[in-house]
Formats: C-alpha cells, structure tokens, sequence
C-alpha cells in the first residue's frame, strides 16, 4: 500500500510537461456525476484551449444504444486536488453532436440566462448552503449512528465537538482544503443538526460561476469519501422522523439589492418569488415534499412566507440587512439535491426578468 500511495502521489513534473485533464459532466439522473481522463502535451490555462469531447450517453441514460454519443463541451476548469502540480478538473456541459443541448444540460439554460444584458448588470451573487450526509458504506446508515439504531436526539450536534457529536471530521476538512486548492470560493463548513450531517458554504459566487463551483465541490466530496470508503448523500430528507432534513439555503442580492434604498428592492424580488412559488418549488430538488413539512427549521411545501430572521420562512430576510436597508436575502426552500444551475438562474430569472 505504500508503494500505490507513492505512485498515486507521484510528482510529474520533474519528468514531463504533459497535464492530465479530468473531465467531468452530470449524468442522466441530474445528479450523478461522471468523469473521465484525457492526455495533454503542455498545460492548460483556460477552457478553450481544451477540445470537446466525446462519452458513451447509452451507459449513462442520456442517449440511445443506436445512435450513443455524447458531447462534452469545457466550460470550467479548476487545479486539480488529487493529481495537483498542473492537472486540472474540467466542469464541461453536453450536446448532441449536432450542438444540442441534451435535456439533463441545465447549464445551458442558465448560461442564456446570466448572459442577459438586464441580469448581467445586476451582477447577482449567491452564497450557497449544501448540506449532505455521510453514510456507512455496507448499511447506509448514518455515520456515527448505531446500526440499526438511532443516537441521542437533536441538540448536541450542530456545530458540535468530540468523538460522541462530530462524525466524519477528516473528511469535512480534506474536502474544505481540497476545495480551497482547487480555486473553489468555499466559504465555510460546519456540522449540521442531525448527526452525521455537514455543510459547506460556496460563495460568493457571480451568476454562472455559482452554479460550476457547487458541481465541483460536490465532484471532489464524492472523490474524497470514494478514498474514505463512506458514502455521501444529497437527500433531503435521509431518515424519517424527527431528524432535520438536508437542504440548499440559496442567498441571493442583486447590484441594486446592495446599493441604498436595496430593502425596497429585496421586498418586491421576494413579492415576485411569492407568485411564482409552485414553479420555483417544482424545480428546487426531487422529494423535498418529505422535508418541507413546516418543521425541523422549514416553511410547509405550499405556504410562502417571507420573515426577518425567521428560519421557519421561505425565504429569510436577516436582521443586519433590515438594520442596513440594503444586502442580500436566503431563500430556504431548495433541497440538498437541487441542480444549482436551475436554482441560481431561475431565481435571477424570476426577480430581474419578470414583470409582474
């Protein structure tokens, strides 16, 4: 074992100029991701000077048998934490090879988006939760938690210390570091209410920018606890009963949110976010109906309400803005296993684009 981690560790550089380029995409479930390595002869400093690409869409159920290519086009890349020296991830988006955008490319969308003149001049950041839960590999149950039991109840665990509170430390701080080496705007973790539960901050981050970041913190945590031997997951809600579930908190301001006389502007953003909440709701993570129930720190599925430090709301509104008169609001209804692109472009969407 030695030997492999030297060899896997090995430094390239004193030997070659090549760089290998791991390629990464979103399968056809909108939340697996694939990747696969590639070769270059020097190394690479922006995504144009890397070719497109091409995968097997049949064995990720993104195309038919008969007619099975996939193509990958870069869009991202980020220094490489595992390889490190000049290797790199590429976050690519997929098409058909008539240029398409095959349905599970939500970046797309987004891109046409954030590429508006009306939402690029309002330079929207966001600051985004995720949540996750680290899982025992052979019984899926969470980490720290007696097989097929359950620990003490809530209250001791968030944000919590010691071996009896915090499960899975060293791998919450080996993807914070990895994250920060990769160039990802990661902005803080800590240990969520349920245990075994985590969550880091990414942002902020401008417009499309957001949305590359969340894929790839997600690649590299799912990276690390492949080596630990534990599973991560995104769903919203992983135990029943009275545990918390796992969301996305979305914080979101705009250029005029930020700007004096904001306040007046984040109330009528929240105005329009209102009137189209079954939308926005529809789109914000697959069996958040099981989280939304009005409890454990959420709002019911089908009530929208905004509050000043209300974490009971949709969407919280927090006591240093309201002071300020200007800053940023959270919209707390998307899920742990959102897509990020979808979220962040639609919420941009809703409050510079729409007109009611």
């Amino acid at each position: 074992m030695s030997l492999l981690s030297d060899l896997i560790n090995l430094d390239l550089s004193d030997t070659t100029e090549k760089t290998i380029a791991e390629y990464i995409w979103i399968g056809g479930s909108g939340m697996d991701l694939r990747s696969k390595a590639r070769t270059f002869s020097g190394p690479i400093k922006h995504p144009s000077e890397l070719p497109k690409w091409n995968y097997d869409g049949s064995s990720t159920g993104q195309a038919p048998g008969e007619d099975s290519e996939v193509i990958l086009y870069p869009q991202a890349i980020f220094p490489d934490p595992f390889r490190r020296g000049n290797h790199i991830l590429v976050m690519c988006d997929t098409y058909t090879p008539a240029g398409e955008p095959i349905p599970t490319n939500k970046r797309y969308g987004a891109a046409q988006i954030f590429s508006n003149p009306e939402v690029a001049a309002e330079v929207p950041w966001y600051g985004i939760e995720q949540e996750y839960t680290l899982l025992q590999k052979d019984v899926k149950w969470p980490l720290g938690w007696p097989v097929g039991g359950f620990p003490g109840p809530q209250g001791p665990y968030y944000c919590g210390i010691g071996a009896d509170k915090a499960f899975g430390r060293d791998i919450v701080d080996a993807h914070y570091k990895a994250c920060l080496y990769a160039g990802i705007n990661i902005s803080g973790i800590n240990g969520e209410v349920m245990p075994g539960q985590w969550e880091f901050q990414v942002g902020p981050s401008v417009g499309i920018s957001a949305g590359d970041e969340v894929w790839v913190a997600r690649y590299i945590l799912e990276r690390i606890t492949e080596i630990a031997g534990v599973i991560v997951s995104f769903d919203p809600k992983p135990i029943q009963g009275d545990w918390n579930g796992a969301g996305a908190h979305t914080n979101y301001s705009t250029k005029s949110m930020r700007e004096e006389g904001g306040y007046e502007v984040i109330k009528k953003a929240i105005d329009k976010l209102g009137l189209k909440h079954k939308q926005h709701i529809a789109a914000y993570g697959e069996g958040n109906e099981r989280r939304l129930t009005g409890r454990h720190e959420t709002a019911d599925i089908n009530t929208f309400k905004w509050g000043v430090a209300n974490r009971g709301a949709s969407i919280r509104v927090g006591r240093e803005t309201e002071q300020a008169g200007k800053g940023y609001f959270e919209d707390r209804r998307p899920a742990s296993n959102m897509d990020p692109y979808i979220v962040t472009s639609m919420i941009a969407e809703t409050t510079i684009l729409s007109k009611s």
